[in-house]
């Protein structure tokens, strides 16, 4: 192991290990492709990157040298095509490993990297092509991402170039032909050279409230991530670290990418779409996995599995996030593997701001305590921080200058970016308590939280209490008017397997909250529901939850 990340990062620890400061060295024309990825297959070319399996049972073992060859041969291919710095490419690549490839030959040409989901519909596409003038796509051919492509074209021009991975189709450009026909690529010079302040990654946030936002992140983005991988994830060099997340979501490179790579760890990738938690379970143990990360949603399918059928010794450590954690989860996670789940929070404006890292003993259904690269505020209405116990929203000051790993703004919308940061604070929307211990406790967005008879209800901490009881597979909790106290509870609640819709369940989880929580937090209003409304990053649309109920109480049988 070279210690790559420690020519950028240094850090000062307390006597007990506590990370107390970090430092950053950045370099004005630093770039991850080339300071990371083909330094590392220079001075280690066999060292493991990535490992890859698919359902299908293909598998690649891929090495730093493999993923430097086979991105300069894209970005060469690329650039025989006019896509150059400062050019914006989206890629719909779901989990193939050509996704690692394309986005470093991206970063070497100072091309922007627009990762996007392939779950995305025509409407989805021509907002995203137009807002962000995209040029080029280089898309899978798995599904039905190429024909929704196609139509959405026809509403936008700027898209010139559409290359296709894993497959022909009339009309597109053959990424496998592309690549192997390419001639050798050569490192951009002088105004074609990206330097460190570029756009190099622009993410569209899944808009649970509105139209999505484009996130912008410069060529410093990824050393942020060292902190994620090392002392949150925890990964070790010679590890094989597991996120399951899409590449289409700004947690896959979290997990799947920078902070990783620049701490030399491998990288497993099992490329899926259809999400079983026993075929999950069987390739943590094939594969050997070492350390693993996943949103709630994944953990509550797994403990309900019988883990015991399952060689899961190699695993050494489990992170969660994406949610906010259920202590249930945590609880069942830990009887199951002796592992504790270690929460964290952040955006896709940041890297990791609040986590529960490895000198600290997690308490349940806690994110943890402030990563030092953020100076965390918890503050009130009027910008004013809170004393512990008390809820505020979760703030990052910046006057004394902008977080490497935080965005720049947000993409040709001034007025939005002004909103949300001003005075020197980045306000995230998040609500969240700090104990006495200095552990923050996620509450909900500003916009959930529940102001019932003068108390705050936070949607989290109910739903946390519903989990607990074994008719409850998933639950959402919302406030809806009510003339005598403002807002009332109302839950929404999938059962569990085994568990019928009926009065007497919803009777019984009611007076479950009553008593296992303040009286004042219990559900009034109880529905069950097959399914819950989600974002296509997985996150429960509360907002159309909402807008259902204000229907039903209009009569509307929708």
């Amino acid at each position: 192991m070279s210690d790559l990340h420690k020519d950028y990062l240094k850090e000062t620890f307390a006597a007990d290990g506590t990370l107390t400061g970090v430092s950053f060295e950045i370099p004005p024309d630093f770039n991850f492709a080339y300071d990371v990825v083909d330094r590392i297959a220079r001075e280690q070319p066999g060292r493991r990157a990535l490992e890859w399996c698919n359902v299908a049972g293909e598998e690649r073992t891929l090495s730093f040298e493999d993923v430097a060859r086979e991105s300069d041969r894209a970005a060469s291919f690329f650039r025989s095509l006019g896509i150059g710095r400062g050019d914006r490419v989206m890629l719909i690549l779901k989990r193939h490993y050509q996704f690692w490839f394309a986005a470093m030959a991206l970063h070497k040409l100072g091309a922007v990297c627009i990762p996007a989901t392939n779950q995305l519909q025509v409407k989805d596409l021509v907002y995203r092509f137009e807002a962000a003038s995209v040029k080029a796509v280089v898309c899978t051919a798995e599904g039905e991402v190429a024909a929704n492509v196609e139509k959405a074209v026809e509403s936008s021009p700027g898209v010139q170039v559409r290359i296709l991975v894993r497959g022909e189709r009339e009309g597109w450009l053959s990424y496998v032909r592309g690549t192997a026909e390419a001639v050798p690529f050569v490192r951009p010079t002088g105004a074609d050279a990206p330097v460190v302040s570029d756009t190099m990654l622009l993410y569209f946030t899944s808009g649970t409230t509105g139209l999505p936002k484009m996130v912008s992140h410069d060529y410093s983005y990824p050393l942020g991530h060292i902190v994620t991988a090392k002392h949150w994830h925890n990964v070790v060099p010679d590890g094989l670290h597991f996120t399951v997340s899409e590449t289409g979501w700004a947690k896959s490179v979290w997990g799947k990418l920078y902070g990783q790579w620049l701490m030399e760890a491998g990288i497993f990738v099992y490329d899926f779409d259809r999400f079983v938690p026993a075929e999950l379970l069987s390739r943590i143990e094939k594969y050997r996995i070492t350390t693993f990360c996943a949103p709630p949603t994944i953990y509550r399918f797994l403990i309900k599995e019988d883990l015991t059928k399952y060689d899961l010794s190699s695993l050494r450590y489990a992170t969660i996030a994406g949610e906010a954690l259920n202590p249930e989860v945590f609880e069942q996670f830990l009887k199951a593997t002796g592992l504790k789940l270690m929460e964290g929070f952040g955006q896709t404006e940041t890297t990791v701001q609040i986590a529960n890292f490895p000198w600290m003993e997690p308490k349940p259904g806690s994110m943890g305590r402030p990563n030092p690269m953020y100076d965390i505020l918890l503050a009130d209405e009027d910008g004013n921080a809170v004393r512990a116990g008390q809820v505020g929203e979760i703030c990052i000051r910046t006057d004394k200058g902008r977080p490497v790993g935080m965005f720049g703004g947000y993409l040709m919308n001034e007025q939005l970016t002004r909103k949300v940061w001003h005075d020197g604070v980045y306000h995230t929307g998040d609500m969240a308590w700090r104990d006495e211990d200095g552990h923050f406790w996620y509450v909900g967005r500003d916009d959930d939280i529940i102001k019932s008879s003068g108390y705050r209800i936070g949607p989290f901490e109910v739903e946390s209490v519903l989990m607990e009881h074994p008719a409850v597979l998933e639950c959402a909790v919302i406030g809806v008017p009510d003339p005598v106290r403002t807002q009332v509870v109302k839950a929404t609640v999938v059962p569990a397997r085994g568990y019928v819709p009926s009065e007497a369940l919803a009777l019984e989880l009611q007076e479950y909250v009553k008593t296992h929580t303040a009286p004042y937090k219990y559900p009034r209003i109880l529905e069950f529901a097959t399914e819950l409304p989600k974002t296509i990053s997985g996150k429960i649309r509360r907002t159309e939850i909402r807008a259902r109920h204000k229907d039903q109480d209009k009569g509307d049988p929708s």
